[in-house]
């Protein structure tokens, strides 16, 4: 067979860069006009919020990484400065985009719309009364302006929060020359403003609370002359950093770290588009950055609130259309250990309720003969369903056993929350493994049945959150498998006492035998192809990264096997490559609801496998987490995965396809009728 070097830096794709990409996609989204207007301008804030986070973590761990000295090379071999150089090349066309398609196509639909939502509105005199005195009474009493003197330097700036800095002319209460102050505007109040009034003629007006504080900065330095006023926002590394070696009381070296977050290096200065340089270089030297790290902005900073417009307008014309997640007709009466106990089940939200999975805990909380719930928890949310089920059960006397994973990134302090909750009301809480996050989605209930104990197991895709069910596709499985469950009992065994397992019997867990597993099934689909018979692989996941994975991938599309990967996110695999990936075949499915499950499908000499998982083709979670997966077994359930799956390749109007570039284009449906997988499976799931 021959073939290119499978591990050439030129045939991966760099991870930063493909993540860019994939916020392309989203903002992609809030310019088409299939979708319903202020579903577009949620895309938009989406992408935005999509960009913080990118900078707060990926562009951040470069810095880090760039200051200790490294010079390590990725994967495509590039160094860290030109991995940071590319990013602020892509991230500026990305932000000049953000801002033409809020300017130029959503601001002029949505006036078109009824929705006024301008930076500067045109005001009547009675507008100009009354939006002063909002200012006055609503936004003044809250703002702490702050002169920069030698007796106040400058101010620390908190990550992501919206400040101004002012440019003064005439002298302060004590008689001297006051040139600068900054303004720094506190989270509680409303990006979004209601322009105070009656509705004009029916319509919604709307404003910038950063337009508002520019127009009447004034009111907050009576005697001096306001020359100019300037936004900007100044964006932190915030990963938090543990030394698990060294710390003897995780939750402690945690909150401990949380507290830090706010203040920690900056990585990214944004500023209004006009503000002078002369003050765009004094705030790059605050915060120790250069002029490759300033974004100036044609509109206000941080588009990720435009989202309050989404809840603010009421109406439903411009949303896509409401929707009731359906029942599983077993589950229609009540009973889930027997519907359970009958056979498996396989839940796909958020086309199916996520009631089941609070009844199954409501139910073994007040169940007598429920002697054990024991769960991992990952993200639920700081106001959670699924604690309070998991409190009532310990409280009713129940051996209540919890792992929750405290390092969950941007979710440490609402966690650390729960466990407080949960320890008071006397279940045992755990932190998951020192060094390895526990990311698996887990539930297992030990009930007394006919003098024996029964275990009824709940394995899942996403996360145990009533409110991301709703808004993620993922699956969950419900078994009684005695199998699976006395794998899970080993595994939370393992989490517990860190005792070593046997040899589970159908799970699959990282970071001991997921990798190696899907390394051999890739490898055993190869032999087929090798040998003339047919070979498939179909996976879908968020993220593609890890090298030896991409490298079987390689080995098996040279060999025939015929591979079609559904990545939402990050990919670093080329496909179409000649001699390499040929037949490998990658899109990006993104829609009303954020693609989240993990299915990976092998052709296995026609018998098909089917597993579903918690985790991406990632480093970090085949050797860093604690991830299960679970096959599909029930020819049922395993062909309707299947069938979802081939949903997802016939989709031609929310996908993508990865081009051997590293570009993705848009699939058009000009060769026949548009088809959207989630829509299709809306309406399959509308009946169960």
């Amino acid at each position: 067979m021959e073939t290119q070097n499978l591990g050439s830096s030129s045939n991966f794709i760099n991870r930063e860069l493909s993540f860019l990409e994939f916020n392309q996609r989203v903002l992609d989204l809030a310019q088409d006009k299939a979708v319903p207007l202020l579903e577009r301008l949620r895309f938009l804030s989406i992408s935005s919020a999509n960009l913080d986070e990118f900078f707060e973590i990926r562009v951040a761990t470069l810095y880090e990484r760039r200051e200790s000295g490294a010079t390590s090379v990725s994967r495509d071999g590039r160094t860290i400065g030109e991995q940071i150089d590319a990013i602020h090349e892509r991230a500026r066309r990305l932000v000049a985009e953000q801002y033409r398609v809020l300017n130029d196509i959503l601001t002029p639909a949505l006036i078109e719309a009824g929705i006024d939502l301008t930076y500067r509105p045109a005001l009547s005199d009675a507008d100009e009364i009354a939006l002063e005195k909002h200012f006055q009474l609503n936004v003044e009493p809250v703002l702490s302006p702050l002169a920069l003197d030698p007796a106040r330097p400058f101010p620390r700036i908190q990550n992501k929060s919206l400040n101004f800095i002012v440019r003064l002319e005439g002298t302060d209460a004590f008689g001297r020359d006051t040139n600068l102050a900054i303004v720094q505007v506190p989270r509680s109040l409303p990006r979004v403003i209601v322009m105070p009034g009656d509705a004009n003629m029916g319509r919604l007006r709307l404003t910038y609370l950063s337009a508002v504080i520019q127009r009447y900065v004034g009111h907050l330095f009576e005697g001096m002359t306001v020359k100019g006023c300037w936004q900007f926002r100044v964006t932190r590394n915030s990963d938090l950093f543990v030394d698990e070696e060294e710390v003897d009381d995780l939750r402690r070296a945690i909150e401990g770290e949380l507290a830090d977050r706010r203040y920690g290096d900056a990585v990214r200065l944004e500023t209004a588009e006009d503000c002078p340089a002369e003050l765009s270089a004094f705030l790059l030297e605050q915060f120790g950055l250069s002029s490759a790290d300033q974004y100036r902005l044609a509109g206000p900073v941080n588009l990720n609130r435009l989202a309050a417009v989404y809840d603010i307008a009421d109406r439903p014309d411009l949303k896509y259309p409401s929707y009731t997640p359906s029942l599983p007709a077993r589950f229609g009466d009540g009973d889930v250990f027997a519907a359970i106990r009958d056979n498996d089940v396989l839940i796909h939200h958020p086309f199916q309720s996520f009631t089941p999975v609070m009844d199954f805990l409501r139910r073994a909380a007040r169940d007598p003969n429920v002697l054990a719930i024991k769960q991992t928890l990952y993200r639920s949310g700081s106001d959670s369903g699924v604690v309070e089920a998991l409190v009532e059960a310990a409280l009713n006397g129940k051996d209540v056993t919890v792992i929750i994973e405290l390092m969950a990134r941007f979710d440490e302090a609402a966690n650390l929350e729960l466990a407080s909750r949960l320890q008071e009301a006397g279940a045992h809480v755990v932190y998951g493994v020192v060094g390895f996050k526990t990311h698996a989605k887990m539930i297992l209930v030990v009930r007394r049945e006919d003098g024996a104990l029964r275990r009824y197991c709940h394995i899942g895709t996403g996360n145990y959150h009533a409110k991301t069910a709703r808004a993620y596709t993922d699956y969950g499985l419900f078994t009684a498998s005695d199998a699976i469950g006395q794998d899970m009992h080993e595994l939370f065994l393992q989490l517990t006492s860190l005792t070593r397992t046997p040899k589970l019997r159908k799970l699959l867990q990282s970071p001991f035998t997921l990798h190696e597993t899907l390394l051999q099934s890739i490898a055993a689909e190869t032999e087929e192809a090798l040998a003339g018979r047919p070979a498939r692989i179909i996976a879908k996941m968020n993220s593609l990264i890890e090298p030896r994975i991409i490298e079987a991938l390689y080995a098996a599309s040279c060999a025939g096997v015929e591979i079609d990967l559904i990545v939402r996110g990050i990919c670093a695999l080329r496909p179409g490559v000649p001699g390499v990936s040929e037949r490998i075949r990658v899109r990006s499915v993104i829609g009303r609801f954020l693609e989240h499950s993990r299915v990976y499908y092998f052709g296995n000499k026609g018998q098909h496998k089917v597993w579903c998982s918690s985790a991406d083709w990632m480093e970090r979670n085949f050797f860093r987490r604690v991830e299960v997966a679970v096959p599909i077994e029930r020819i049922k359930l395993r062909d309707r995965i299947i069938g979802d799956l081939e949903s997802w390749l016939a989709d031609n109007t929310n996908a993508w396809l990865l081009q051997s570039d590293g570009s993705y284009q848009r699939l058009q449906s000009d060769s026949g009728p548009a088809y959207s997988a989630q829509e299709a499976l809306l309406a399959r799931y509308a009946d169960p």
